[in-house]
This record gives structure tokens, sequence and C-alpha cells, in this order.
């Protein structure tokens, strides 16, 4: 049989601002992970532009996408990725290490980050020994940990019971309005969207309704501490992405 050829996107055209916490939301094969995708710089559009901070990603190099995607953005999974017998301070180190960054500021800015998250306790517990939300916690804690201005988050509650769920919105909304991070969510589930300020649903490759939320659903958080300050945090522009 020969190849078929499949139009995830079709003429995908969406402003995401600044500080904004939005939800992408539609079923399955509707091309949400793939505008996560190019959103995050892993992919790239095969036609069409994407706009990051107002450089148009597809002009950079390799290298250039791979240092944006180390610092600028934070990527969260509904697969936790834990190094399984390593302590919740390695796994957020772990960016870090890559990064070339020593060990005690390591140290320092990860115990940071887990504290953010209300894990401050838990820095030297392996992953069998959290729950499925704390373990999430730490997925969160090694996105923050490069201080990024933007969260990338792919059905991050999928795994999660509805406490869990509704305390991990609950540490996003808190990272969002504190320190003004970008956070973008990919969910199917409407209870998840609603703790967001703005919906944008794909159908068929399209973006079929984008709304404002006035009033989010509201979550109390664990008091923060922050891991350093944010930088400018950048706009993302995609015209006609297919």
């Amino acid at each position: 049989m020969g190849e078929v050829k499949v139009q995830a996107l079709r003429g995908a055209s969406l402003q995401v601002q600044s500080g904004e916490l939005l939800s992408i939301m539609g079923p399955s094969g509707s091309g949400k992970s793939t505008l996560m995708n190019i959103l995050g710089c892993l992919d790239q559009p095969t036609s069409g532009k994407y706009y990051l901070e107002g450089i148009d990603v597809a002009q950079l190099a390799d290298n250039k996408l791979s240092q944006i995607r180390g610092k600028r953005i934070g990527f969260v999974f509904q697969s936790f990725n834990l190094l399984p017998r390593t302590s919740a301070l390695a796994n957020v180190e772990l960016p870090l290490v890559y990064m070339g960054v020593g060990r005690g500021e390591r140290r320092r800015r990860s115990i940071a980050a887990l504290e953010m998250v209300g894990l401050g306790g838990r820095v030297h517990h392996k992953p069998n020994e959290l729950s499925g939300g704390q373990q999430q916690r730490v997925a969160i804690a090694r996105a923050l940990v490069t201080d990024p201005a933007i969260i990338m988050a792919d059905e991050p509650t999928g795994n999660l019971d509805s406490k869990s769920s509704v305390e991990i919105m609950g540490i996003f909304q808190h990272l969002n309005e504190e320190r003004g991070i970008t956070v973008i969510f990919v969910t199917h589930e409407p209870d998840i969207a609603e703790h967001t300020r703005r919906v944008i649903r794909l159908a068929d490759g399209q973006i079929v309704e984008d709304r404002s939320i006035a009033h989010p659903r509201r979550v109390g958080v664990t008091e923060a501490t922050p891991v350093g300050s944010s930088a400018a945090h950048p706009s993302l522009v995609t015209q006609g992405a297919a």
C-alpha cells in the first residue's frame, strides 16, 4: 500500500498573548496535539507561518530551536516520564544537567521548584514512593526549573483522579497569575478547560471555536517560592498553519 497523506491542520490561525492561560480542546484526530507540537517548536508546519516573540520559527536552525525548547518552553505530559530509581530532586535537576549548570546551583533551583509545587518535604522520595498527583508535581517542577516563559501541558491530568486534577490546575493557575507564565493546555476534559481563561476548540484540523472565560473555576494552592526572576514572556502567532 502507498503512503496516505493526512492533513492534521487546515489553515489554523491564532494568536496567543504573553501571560495567557488557555486550553486547546477537540476529539482524537482533531489536530490539537499537532498544534501543540508546532507551538512548542517540536514540529514545523508544512505551510503557513509560526512566529515566536516576533521571530519566524521556520528560519531558525535546529540548534537554536533546541535552545528555545530547553530554556524558554517547559513541557508537561500525561505520562510523568520520571526516572523510576531516581529521587524527585534528581529528576528535576536533569534539564539543568544538560544545560551544564553547576551542582550547587542545580540543587538550589531544583529544591525551589519542588517547594513551588508543594513538594519541599519530598525531595528525596523516588517516584514509587509518591502518589500520581505528586509525581505530576515533580514533572511540573522539572518543567519550571529552567525558568521558562511558556509551559505546554499535554493532557497533564489525564492519569489523575479528580481531586489530584483540581490540585494540579490550582498550581498552573498560581504559576500563571503570580509569575506571568503563559500556560497552554491540551485537554479533552471540559471541567479542566473551565479552569482556564480561553478555550480553543478544534475539529478536523480547523479552529471551530475560540472563546474567553470571564470567570474561570478557581482553585486554592499552597504558597509558592519563586525560582528566580522570569524573563520577558513572548507572544505566539500561527498564520494558516497546516
